[in-house]
């Protein structure tokens, strides 16, 4: 998840380590704060796997800063990244946020269409939080408020979701793009 926000922010424009740091931390500090220790090894990884390069600049003030921009091989990093995303990138849904906030960049429609409907196949399968045995539990056969409250909550963005899902697609594919029925 942090690698693909740091790859999806720099695939829209170079920036410094601080600036990065916020925008990643505003896209999914509410569920993981990113501190330095956490950015800048990863940021180390992708330089040193070539996608990612660091030029230095003339601070405001008497330091140098780092400007980061994406190599070539960073910016085919991310797109393949997000032409293959499955498994948690699509059932998590805090990878899947990250993960839709830079489906944008991968231009081929049909490719966009099929991560929307990897995300479609996993949203409708039957699924609870809470079990009696093998049996899924319904929200409304629960007593426990707070857990019916859990489910009720999850039912209600899944069918936003789902409707959300199915009206992209449909429009994916009135535009003369990503031609699969749903």
């Amino acid at each position: 998840m942090l690698e693909l926000s740091i790859l999806g922010f720099l695939y829209e424009a170079p920036l410094h380590g601080y600036v990065l740091r916020k925008r990643i931390t505003a896209l999914t500090g509410h569920v993981r704060p990113v501190g330095e220790s956490t950015l800048y090894p990863a940021i180390k990884r992708l330089e040193k796997a070539g996608l990612l390069e660091r030029t230095t600049e003339q601070g405001p003030a008497a330091a140098p800063r780092h400007t980061l921009s994406l190599t070539a091989a960073g910016r085919a990093e991310l797109l393949r990244r997000l032409a293959e995303a499955d498994g948690p990138e699509v059932t998590d849904e805090n990878r899947w946020f990250t993960l839709l906030t830079f489906l944008r960049h991968l231009d081929d429609p049909d490719a966009q269409a099929t991560v929307l409907r990897r995300r479609l196949t996993f949203l409708e399968e039957p699924a609870s939080f809470f079990y009696d045995g093998e049996r899924p539990v319904r929200a409304e056969e629960l007593d426990d408020p707070f857990r019916r409250g859990v489910l009720t909550v999850a039912r209600a963005t899944t069918k936003a979701e789902l409707a959300w899902l199915r009206a992209t697609l449909s429009e994916l594919r009135t535009d003369g793009r990503a031609g699969d029925e749903l």
